[in-house]
């Protein structure tokens, strides 16, 4: 399983779950060859599970097949 948080840089500086990769939402047009090549399944998450919700939208569309884990607080609680 591979947690991608889609909050920002800062956000995720803050806090974060152990071994959750950090890709913004505004960057994920930027990495889908590196996305596709993550272990399945694929979990997004963010401050509050909007923006991961987004997310997966955008990602599922292009047949990446993912889902929104919502705050990464609940993932890692």
């Amino acid at each position: 399983m591979t947690i991608i948080d889609v909050r920002s840089p800062q956000e995720y500086t803050a806090g974060h779950g152990a071994g959750s990769i950090n890709i913004p939402l505004q960057e994920l047009k930027d990495h889908l060859t590196e996305i596709k090549a993550f272990a399945q399944p694929l979990v997004l998450c963010c401050a509050s599970g909007y923006r991961s919700g987004q997310a997966t939208d955008f990602l599922n569309g292009l047949g990446i097949s993912c889902t929104n884990g919502g705050s990464w607080q609940q993932i890692y609680s």
